[in-house]
């Protein structure tokens, strides 16, 4: 069996997976921030370290999964002006911040629901551990490195950079760093431009606030993940995962921040997943082109040609290598679409069939080997820094061969019945264990529910004909909530099982 190597980003180059702790794994990945709903690039990040978790899963190790949501404060000191997100999109949305917390974090849940995501072994919250994070920063402050102004204590960059290397994970240099940071509001007080928040002094407005000994505030972004970590996988563990939008300034700030508190690096592997374009571009909300979850299962976006299930979805991020940019396009979708249809096809076919041998008749050597060899470098892919990419190439190489099993093509004595077993158990372990793919045909067959949908899609349609829309658009959301998608076209409403 070959060894598993992951990709340090830390080192930038593939090294073999051994845990601090044999047979333990822990694993902590940057969660979302809770201020809206999630949109397709947050499929990616979750979508990769659910594949990581289960093939760790798979190897036998006990893993640690602790995936936080951050639920406070994240405001950024570099490209973005400071902004209390989860305060902003309250307001906006007129609700109690933890009402709005509430609301994003169920959206959240119930789209990794549907994508199949295993949950995670831990989810804390950062308002749920402001004290771990006071404790925190106490100790930096204590050590020398860091400072309170008004109220806000800032992390001394240019000095950790002075016997640190402050840049070990993006690579960046602190000079070209200072040179290029945004004038925003609040720099006045810090010692360096570089220098972050650890905690922030909340003016009266701010809706969000607690007691600290350096008076009322909230946490910055980066001391959550820190502290959180530290708690439930201590203070070095074993993979600290995130999308490479992360880097900087977020893992490289909870890099410096837990060395200075503990005295060491706090994570051995560093593993970030590549970004999601949208036909070549970046996408993100300054470009216009995010797509939010809901409207992928929809197709509720001007830039999509229809809805695409979950599943699709999952299928097209695990086709692309998760170091590589993986680029969305309606064609790109609709391929991964017709692709999936024909690996589950298979797949449904190998499990209808079985090895009856035929005493006497020959073995086809050269189709047998090829077979196993297929199967077998499935194991060599996956431990390849986890190339899904791969591994569905050669299910795609094993469909025809199930295919002609079928058909009569090639007869079941042309293989081995321990290369047909081999097969059979390379499927279910690499597309249903390992990749989390699943198809749900149960679909609205239920004449009862089918019943109860027509009449709520007749009810919509009455009160969007007495322009009564937010009737309207509470039975299509009541609707999304359970797993069904209203869609209106040409000639009518239809309705989609989303599960």
């Amino acid at each position: 069996m070959s060894e598993l190597k992951i990709y340090n980003s830390l080192h930038r180059q593939k090294e073999v997976f051994k845990p601090l702790h044999p047979g333990h794994v822990g694993m902590y990945v940057c969660g979302p921030t809770v201020s809206g709903e999630s949109h397709l690039g947050h499929a990616r990040p979750y979508i990769t370290f659910d594949v990581v978790f289960r093939y760790l899963k798979h190897l036998g190790f006990k893993v640690r999964y602790v995936r936080n949501i951050t639920d406070a404060g994240h405001f950024e000191e570099v490209d973005r002006a400071a902004e209390d997100k989860i305060s902003k999109s309250a307001l906006l949305e007129k609700l109690e911040p933890m009402e709005l917390v509430q609301k994003y974090t169920n959206l959240y849940h119930w789209a990794m629901l549907q994508f199949n995501c295993l949950e995670p072994s831990i989810e804390p919250t950062a308002t749920g551990h402001i004290i771990e994070q006071i404790e925190m920063i106490k100790t930096i402050i204590e050590k020398g490195y860091a400072y309170e102004k008004n109220g806000s204590v800032y992390f001394d960059v240019k000095k950790y950079a002075s016997t640190h290397d402050y840049g070990i994970l993006s690579g960046r240099v602190l000079e070209d760093m200072l040179e290029t940071t945004r004038e925003l509001e609040g720099q006045d007080e810090k010692h360096n431009k570089a220098d972050f928040a650890l905690w922030k002094n909340a003016p009266p407005e701010h809706i969000m606030r607690w007691p600290s000994p350096w008076g009322e505030g909230f946490p910055g972004w980066h001391i959550e993940c820190s502290a959180m970590s530290a708690k439930y996988l201590g203070d070095e563990f074993d993979i600290h995962g995130g999308g490479m939008d992360l880097q900087f300034p977020h893992h490289e700030s909870e890099i410096a921040q837990s060395e200075i508190a503990h005295g060491h690096m706090m994570a051995k592997y560093w593993m970030h997943n590549n970004m999601i374009t949208i036909n070549g571009r970046k996408m993100g909300k300054a470009y216009g082109n995010t797509i939010k979850l809901t409207e992928m299962f929809s197709g509720e976006n001007t830039q999509l040609d229809k809805a695409y299930s979950p599943m699709t979805i999952r299928f097209f991020v695990l086709q692309t290598h998760y170091r590589s940019t993986l680029d969305f396009s309606n064609e790109a979708l609709q391929a991964a679409e017709k692709g999936l249809q024909r690996l589950w096809s298979a797949y449904e076919t190998l499990q209808q069939l079985t090895y009856t041998p035929a005493n006497g008749l020959p073995v086809n050597e050269e189709l047998d080997k090829q077979i196993q060899t297929w199967c077998l470098e499935c194991e060599e892919f996956i431990n390849d820094d986890f190339n899904t990419a791969k591994v569905l190439a050669n299910l795609f190489e094993l469909t025809p061969v199930i295919n002609s099993l079928k058909g009569g093509q090639i007869k079941m004595h042309e293989i081995s019945e321990a290369t047909f077993n081999q097969l059979k158990q390379t499927w279910e372990t690499y597309l249903i264990n390992i990749l989390g793919i699943q198809m749900d045909d149960k679909g609205l067959d239920d004449n009862k529910l089918d019943g109860v949908l027509q009449m709520l899609i007749e009810m919509r349609k009455e009160a969007k004909s007495r322009k009564d829309y937010a009737a309207s658009d509470k039975i299509r959301n009541e609707l999304l909530s359970i797993g069904i998608q209203l869609k209106d076209e040409k000639d009518g409403t239809v309705s989609y099982s989303l599960q």
